[in-house]
C-alpha cells in the first residue's frame, strides 16, 4: 500500500453531493466488509460533490511561472498566462500563452474540455504559423517538455473516470479521503490515479499517478491554497515529480481575476492564432 506524505502546512481540491445518510455514514467510519459497490458509490459521490463546489465560477484568468527541474537540480523558467471559461453541459474550455523566453513567445495551447470523449486540443506553433490538432492518442505526451502531460492540462471531469473510495487517513494538518480514479479512455498514458482530497473542503491534496504497466510515474502535490469570491479554492504551487526520470516541474499561480470580459469567441482555434 502506496501512503502519502505531505507537507504539514498545505491544504488543498475536488469533489460531490448527492450521499445518503448511511452512505456518509460509512465514509467516516469505512467497513472492510462492504462491498465494491458500496466503495464506488462513495466513491463516485465524494468526486461529484468536489466538482459541484467548483461550478458557477463563470471566467477567470490568472499568471503563471512554470519551473522546469532536471535530475541533476538545474533550473529553466517560462512565463505564461492561463484564461478559464465555464461551459454550461460541458467542459470547460482553457487558453495558455507562453510569453517567455523568447523561443516560446506566441506559443499558444488551446482545450476543449468534454463530460464524455476525449478532450479537443490544439496547440499554435507561433515559428510554424500553423495550428497543430493533438490527438487524444497523443495526449500522453510531455506538455511543451515540462512533467505535465497534456492529458494533464485538460479539465478533471467526472464522467471520464471509475472511482473507488479506499479510506479515511491524515493528510498534513488535515484529514483526507482518499480515491481511486481509473480512466475510461483507452488513450490515457495512465492505468489508475490515487487522489486526496481535505475533508472539509474537498480540495485535491495530491495525485499519484500509475502508467500503463501500473508503476508509480509521478506525484502531483497542490499547496498554498487561497479562496476567491469566498467561495472557489485556488492553489497557488502545484508541482509534479516524475519518479522515472528524477524530473520535476512547478507552476506558480499569481495574479488571479475572476468574471474577466471573455466569451466563447476568445477560444476558438482563429482566437489561437492571435493570442497575444
Amino acid at each position: 500500500m502506496i501512503r502519502a506524505s505531505f507537507p504539514r502546512s498545505s491544504p488543498a481540491s475536488y469533489g460531490t453531493f448527492s450521499a445518503l445518510l448511511c452512505l456518509l455514514a460509512w465514509i467516516v467510519a469505512p467497513s472492510a466488509s462492504l462491498a465494491d459497490s458500496s466503495a464506488e458509490e462513495a466513491g463516485l459521490s465524494i468526486a461529484t460533490e468536489a466538482r459541484e463546489r467548483q461550478k458557477g465560477f463563470g471566467n477567470f484568468t490568472s499568471n503563471l511561472r512554470m519551473i522546469l527541474r532536471n535530475k541533476r537540480g538545474q533550473e529553466s523558467e517560462r512565463e505564461l498566462r492561463l484564461r478559464v471559461i465555464e461551459v454550461e453541459g460541458d467542459g470547460d474550455r482553457t487558453m495558455f500563452v507562453f510569453d517567455r523566453p523568447r523561443d516560446v513567445k506566441g506559443t499558444a495551447f488551446l482545450v476543449h474540455a468534454h463530460k464524455e470523449g476525449p478532450d479537443d486540443q490544439w496547440l499554435y506553433l507561433p515559428a510554424l504559423k500553423r495550428v497543430k490538432r493533438i490527438s487524444s492518442s497523443k495526449q500522453s505526451g510531455s506538455f511543451m517538455g515540462s512533467e505535465f502531460s497534456y492529458e494533464d492540462m485538460g479539465a478533471v471531469e467526472v464522467e471520464k473516470y471509475t472511482h473507488r473510495y479506499l479510506r479515511d487517513e491524515p493528510c498534513g494538518d488535515l484529514e483526507c479521503a482518499v480515491l481511486e480514479r481509473v480512466p475510461r479512455s483507452r488513450d490515457s498514458g495512465y492505468s489508475r490515479q490515487l487522489v486526496w482530497l481535505d475533508r472539509d473542503e474537498l480540495r485535491t491534496m495530491q495525485i499519484q499517478y500509475f502508467d500503463r504497466r501500473d508503476e508509480h510515474l509521478k506525484t502531483m502535490l497542490v499547496e498554498d491554497y487561497n479562496k476567491y469570491l469566498d467561495r472557489f479554492w485556488r492553489g497557488s504551487t502545484i508541482s509534479m515529480t516524475n519518479h522515472l526520470t528524477g524530473k520535476s516541474t512547478m507552476l506558480l499561480w499569481s495574479e488571479f481575476e475572476f468574471g474577466t470580459d471573455m466569451d466563447a469567441g476568445d477560444f476558438t482555434k482563429t482566437a489561437l492564432k492571435r493570442a497575444r
